[in-house]
């Protein structure tokens, strides 16, 4: 399988929901492992948002990008690190995993999340850890620490 994926964009509907979610997730209110990540442009500075799905493992929180290199996760980079809303803001640094960490947390992101994200995996989430290894170079993941 090819290591590069081309960036998958959402479609309106998909927009309008995502915006939703975004929403309800900023003021609390929506499920739990839903938040607002805050990332200020690379280029111009302004202030963006989308919504997320943060996963915990191991004791650890990641952030997964299952459409490939969105424009937040370039963001996210230049910046650094990004804030998560869930009524009240959080700053985080992001540490990039490397394509060898990066198959457990694919795993787990996809079976935990698997009615939202499955459709940008070539991969059932019970498929052995070695699939994820091949697929790893597509998915951008960041383990989040605390500022």
């Amino acid at each position: 399988m090819p290591t590069d994926r081309k960036y998958e964009a959402p479609s309106s509907g998909e927009k309008l929901f995502n915006r939703a979610f975004g929403f309800f997730a900023g003021l609390g209110i929506a499920p739990s492992f839903i938040y607002l990540l805050e990332v200020r442009g690379r280029k111009s500075g302004k202030l963006y948002s989308t919504a997320v799905n943060l996963l915990e493992l191991n004791g650890k929180q990641f952030l997964v990008a299952p459409r490939g290199r969105t424009q937040w996760v370039r963001n996210a980079e230049a910046a650094g690190g990004v804030t998560l809303k869930r009524g009240s803001r959080r700053r985080f640094r992001l540490r990039a995993l490397n394509d060898s960490e990066k198959p457990e947390v694919l795993r787990a992101y996809l079976t935990n999340y698997k009615s939202a994200v499955r459709k940008f995996f070539p991969v059932p989430p019970d498929a052995p850890p070695d699939e994820f290894a091949k697929i790893a170079a597509g998915y951008p993941v960041f383990e989040l620490a605390a500022l």
